[in-house]
């Protein structure tokens, strides 16, 4: 029976992999298409072309999208995006949703003081215990004045497997420790729990998991 089970896992981790990317683009394609409905009917591929066609939508999606940051990106645009988060931010369930959700995109998908600058190292939920942070600003506010905390770091703290959810923290940097691994490694460990863990060879943050499947066969014993 020792062969069956390493055959059988052998599969696993062959097919478990594909499955689950195949399962997830197959639903970020068909979520995507749902933007062909902005189309009018008559208008559309499967109209048009009598077949339906997967992945259009992918496309009108990226275009739409481009076109949207090529209006907001200048003056005109900005000040009509100002006035839209003005009048949603009178209705109070959407403004608590809606201002949550563009922090966690301005942090991920941002620049400068926006995002996720550098990882850390921090001791919660007590003394010996330690967990990953991301280094959000370095601003001094009356709040650090207020602590005479000195040089502080602004800091989330997300939850595992969900990381943008979480807790925000005002450190001083003399009892954090800062990280050489990039963010995307830092959000990789936090999303799989611990189980992609970023090494250290030859100076660059090397994922673990990654490593050891090069050169060598997995345990199946």
């Amino acid at each position: 029976m020792t062969f069956l089970k390493r055959y059988l896992i052998a599969g696993l981790l062959v097919w478990l992999p594909l499955g689950v990317t195949i399962a997830v683009i197959k639903f970020l394609v068909d979520l995507f298409d749902q933007s062909l409905l902005l189309i009018p009917l008559a208008y559309r591929p499967e109209t048009l072309l009598g077949v339906d066609i997967p992945g259009i939508g992918v496309v009108l999606s990226f275009l739409l999208i481009l076109l949207t940051g090529f209006v907001v990106a200048n003056f005109l645009g900005s000040k009509l995006v100002a006035i839209w988060e003005s009048f949603l931010s009178r209705i109070p369930l959407v403004r608590s949703i809606y201002n949550a959700v563009k922090q966690i995109a301005e942090a991920v998908f941002g620049s400068g003081d926006q995002m996720f600058e550098k990882a850390y190292l921090i001791e919660y939920p007590r003394k010996g215990l330690w967990t990953l942070a991301f280094q959000t600003g370095t601003h001094q506010g009356e709040a650090q004045q207020k602590t005479e905390m000195g040089d502080t770091v602004n800091l989330f703290v997300p939850t595992t497997p969900n990381p943008t959810s979480g807790f925000f923290i005002m450190a001083s940097r003399h009892e954090i420790i800062e990280l050489e691994m990039s963010v995307d490694d830092a959000l990789k460990m936090v999303i799989s729990g611990g189980v992609v863990v970023p090494g250290i060879k030859n100076g660059k943050s090397k994922s673990k998991a990654e490593d050891s499947t090069v050169g060598s066969e997995p345990n199946l014993e």
